[in-house]
Order: C-alpha cells, then structure tokens, then sequence
C-alpha cells in the first residue's frame, strides 16, 4: 500500500526510520509535539512490533514514522504552533489505514508508555475525541 488517500507516498519516507531515530525524535518533540501526536506515534510503533501485523501495515507504518523523524518535511517542525501540523496528518492517515492492525494490547503498550512519561492526564488529553 504506496499510497493514503491524500496521494501522499509513505514508502519515501520508510528509509527514514530506525528504531533508535524514532525514540530520539519522539523524546525530543514529546512536550511540544502534543500528546496526541506521540500517543499515535507510539501506537504506531507498538503495531508495528507486533508479530500479528502484516507486512504491507508496517510498511505504512514505518514511512509515516520515518515522516516524523525526518526534520525537514512540508513544514518544517521548528515553526511555532503548526510545525507538527503535518505530522500529525500523516500519523493520523497512516493510522486509519492500519486501524484494522491496532489491538487493544497496543493501544494498552501506548497509552502505558504515555503515562510514564507524563501521567495519566496525558492518557485523557491524547485520547479523547474533539
């Protein structure tokens, strides 16, 4: 699956991503990115470690992470207030499209990891619907 549904090629992006790059991104950006980028990120990530995801979903995966470890992307993260706009677009289709794949054990990991790292509140914040 090359494409979403906004013609946007993930698969350019996959060469981005490594496990080492998205851990440092994600510690990097966690508390300007917002809480709901990184708990879908990290959602992401715990779907594509999974053994029960296919092959074609981790694919989308790991380009729509290389996206946002990559720091030049069409807008550039560094700019105030919409820098992770387009990141989150793109984790937000990625994740639609492998919806099918995220259990609710890797919602658990996610929502876990984002609690260690900035409490419960954060759960609610990245996870409720607007």
């Amino acid at each position: 699956m090359a494409e979403n549904n906004n013609n946007l090629d993930l698969t350019v992006y996959e060469k981005h991503y490594s496990e080492d790059k998205f851990w440092d991104k994600v510690k990097a950006v966690a508390k300007s990115a917002g809480s709901k980028l990184i708990y879908s990120a990290l959602v992401l990530y715990y779907a594509a470690q999974s053994d029960k995801t296919p092959k074609w979903a981790k694919t989308t995966i790991y380009g729509a992470l290389g996206y946002l470890i990559l720091p030049v992307d069409l807008i550039p993260d560094f700019i105030p207030m919409v820098g992770f706009g387009d990141d989150l677009s793109v984790i937000v289709a990625a994740t639609a499209l492998v919806a099918m794949n995220i259990t609710d054990d890797v919602k658990k990991q996610a929502r876990q990891k984002l609690s260690d790292w900035f409490g419960e509140d954060a759960i609610k914040e990245a996870t409720e619907e607007k």
